[in-house]
């Protein structure tokens, strides 16, 4: 690892990522891409030697201890697995103070857990990004700890807003994000993936039936955000009576798919409950 720079070198400016999984890549990537961090502003804190040498040689930043992370960087994005974060707090715990913005994108940890592991005072502002922030197009809920401002707030949205899209909700509210759009790309792949079979046992080959599939679920989406209509006026705009698809409709209501989906998002939410529940008691 190389040497960060002293404590008295650090800028509101500069960043600091620990952990460099996907999300983090994610966010590197997003952010260097935008321009808002140039490469020399910007440390990463990694393990693994295959990362590392993968994440220095693509984007060409350095990649430092956590503690060489906190002298560094004014920002810290914490975005490390939610078993790993007792020893991430631990190890920023003395380098960190109130002159510091953690963003935490790891996913069920409170700004209560957080604020308690790094009693220096810094203002936490917790996010719950999804999957597509690894092609930009991610959404992704934030909330404030008890020592952020509406500054920080509109600080780590900017960060946030390389990789998608940010809404600002208030902290009680992202188990229930966390269903929705957190666990929400795995509802849209597994509705394709069925489709995409459904097509097979119609005859068509796998791949020009996911071709048809993805394609429409794009196209699908796009609609959906920019024609300002309601689902259910987009929905009935292809009903037509008595065709074919008011008799696939049917099909779905009958086998409760509707109510199945319901009782998924609230299972999901029950358990990012219970997770975060998990990691307060460790």
């Amino acid at each position: 690892m190389t040497t960060a720079p002293t404590p008295s070198t650090r800028t509101p400016s500069s960043l600091a990522i620990v952990g460099g999984g996907k999300i983090g890549e994610a966010l590197l990537s997003g952010l260097l891409r935008d321009g808002a961090y140039p490469p020399d502003t910007v440390v990463v804190v990694e393990h693994y030697p295959e990362r590392i040498a993968y994440l220095t040689e693509r984007y060409g930043i350095r990649v430092v201890s956590v503690s060489e992370a906190a002298e560094f960087a004014g920002t810290i994005v914490i975005a490390v697995k939610p078993q790993d974060i007792d020893t991430v707090l631990a190890e920023l715990a003395p380098s960190v103070t109130a002159e510091h913005l953690i963003v935490s994108v790891a996913a069920g940890i409170t700004t209560r857990k957080l604020e308690r592991g790094l009693p220096g005072g810094p203002a936490v502002v917790r996010c719950m990004p999804n999957t597509p922030a690894l092609v930009d197009e991610a959404m992704t809920a934030i909330s404030a700890g008890s020592n952020a401002t509406d500054a920080h707030l509109a600080q780590a949205q900017k960060l946030l807003s390389a990789v998608g899209k940010v809404v600002r909700v208030p902290e009680s509210q992202l188990d229930a994000v966390t269903a929705l759009s957190g666990s929400g790309p795995a509802y849209f792949f597994f509705l394709v993936e069925a489709m995409i079979d459904a097509g097979i046992l119609l005859g068509l080959p796998r791949a020009l039936a996911a071709d048809l599939i993805v394609q429409t679920a794009v196209g699908a989406a796009v609609m959906l955000r920019d024609s300002g209509e309601h689902p259910v006026q987009l929905r009935e705009a292809v009903t037509s009576p008595a065709g074919t698809t008011i008799s696939a409709i049917r099909e779905l209501e009958r086998h409760g798919v509707r109510a199945a989906m319901l009782a998924a998002i609230e299972a999901a939410r029950d358990r990012s409950v219970e997770l975060g529940r998990a990691a307060e008691e460790g």
